[in-house]
């Protein structure tokens, strides 16, 4: 379950970050709070998927952050 909710709050920081950088380089200028927004969630990413016992695949991906989100709730 940790290596489940490390790949989401990367997931989710990732989807955080691209805003910022994308209005950032339409501006030419430099997000720096983007760009170290992004290196965070492909450490936790790239941990998540290093670190994982059995690799993740793309339908896992969804299970993973359901399994997450339930048991946010639960």
């Amino acid at each position: 379950m940790d290596l489940d909710l490390l790949l989401t709050l990367g997931i989710v920081l990732l989807t955080l970050s691209l805003p910022t950088v994308l209005g950032g380089w339409a501006e030419g200028r430099v997000s720096r709070l983007g760009a170290a927004m992004m290196a965070a969630s492909a450490a936790m990413i790239g941990w998540a998927l290093y670190s994982s016992p059995t690799p993740y695949t793309l339908a896992d991906i969804p299970h993973a952050i359901l399994g997450v989100l339930s048991w946010i709730l639960n």
